[in-house]
């Protein structure tokens, strides 16, 4: 039976579709309230145990600070797209839906860059490296540089410019595959797509290398040996890496070439997205292994 569109789709054929439709939205509402507890928990808890820790202030703990910062500001903006994913309507100011589209993205990198700080920070004084730039004071002015550089040069071009390439509804929000139209939008898409699974990799290698030199020099009883115990809450940084941003942009490759007219990749690019806001996770896993 065909319906009366000038196509040649059957009701039925129409029927799964919606029904498809509906299953991803339906696990877009589950990621993203799962990431909005865990996260808003993780903010909480962390934020109470920087308060009562006696620890000073290092490299380390200022790039935890700066994560509950970015994460604190990104979670404000999950329930607008639980809601939108639940009612598949956007209720709200078309500008809104881009600050809420460009954020996680926002997220997903500064989270990013703090994670490397972190991880390079670790690694060169596992190598005995002594750096200047290890003073907390040194520390603080880079976070600022950090997010001056994102919320002042990047984030209003980013705005301004998100979304022009196409003619969007604004009944409807995080639909913006035509922007991959433009050549350089897509290629700026593949240099970060690049750099980010080639900075995981160089750091995955070191964080290797420096397991096997711990393991070689304490070959007995390594669980007892400070620094070894040390290199395994590293881990968490590359798994958390590995885990939420991984997936997004190996597929983001098959996207950018696939994006036009295709509302399963579509679909599929917004769940592999919603993955990365679980990384709002990791401070419940620092806090656990006492990091």
């Amino acid at each position: 039976m065909y319906i009366n569109n000038g196509t040649n789709e059957t009701v039925e054929d129409m029927v799964q579709m919606n029904s498809s439709i509906s299953q991803y939205n339906y696990a877009l509402v589950a990621i993203y309230s799962v990431s909005l507890i865990g996260g808003v928990v993780g903010v909480i808890f962390m934020t109470v145990f920087l308060f009562n820790s006696s620890t000073k202030l290092s490299v380390t703990t200022t790039s935890i600070i700066n994560l509950v910062l970015v994460h604190s500001v990104f979670l404000i903006s999950v329930p607008f797209r639980i809601e939108y994913f639940a009612t598949n309507e956007w209720k709200h100011p078309f500008f809104l839906c881009k600050w809420v589209s460009i954020f996680i993205h926002t997220h997903l990198y500064i989270s990013f860059i703090f994670y490397i700080a972190i991880l390079v920070v670790r690694f060169l004084l596992f190598f005995g490296k002594d750096m200047h730039f290890y003073r907390p004071l040194h520390a603080f002015f880079v976070s600022c540089l950090v997010w001056v550089v994102v919320f002042v040069s990047i984030f209003p071009p980013l705005f301004i410019q998100y979304g022009k390439h196409g003619n969007y509804s604004t009944n409807k929000c995080f639909e913006f595959g035509k922007e991959m139209e433009n050549p350089f939008v897509a290629l700026l898409n593949y240099v970060i797509i690049i750099t980010v699974l080639l900075t995981v990799f160089a750091l995955l290698v070191c964080q290797l290398v420096i397991l096997v030199k711990v393991v070689m020099k304490n070959k007995t009883n390594l669980l007892s040996c400070q620094e070894f115990r040390a290199q395994l809450k590293n881990l968490n940084f590359l798994m958390v890496m590995i885990i939420c941003f991984f997936p997004y942009h190996i597929f983001r490759i098959y996207y950018i070439q696939h994006s036009q007219g295709n509302d399963h990749t579509n679909h599929y690019n917004e769940i592999c997205l919603a993955i990365t806001s679980l990384c709002c996770f990791d401070l419940l896993t620092f806090i656990a292994r006492g990091s």
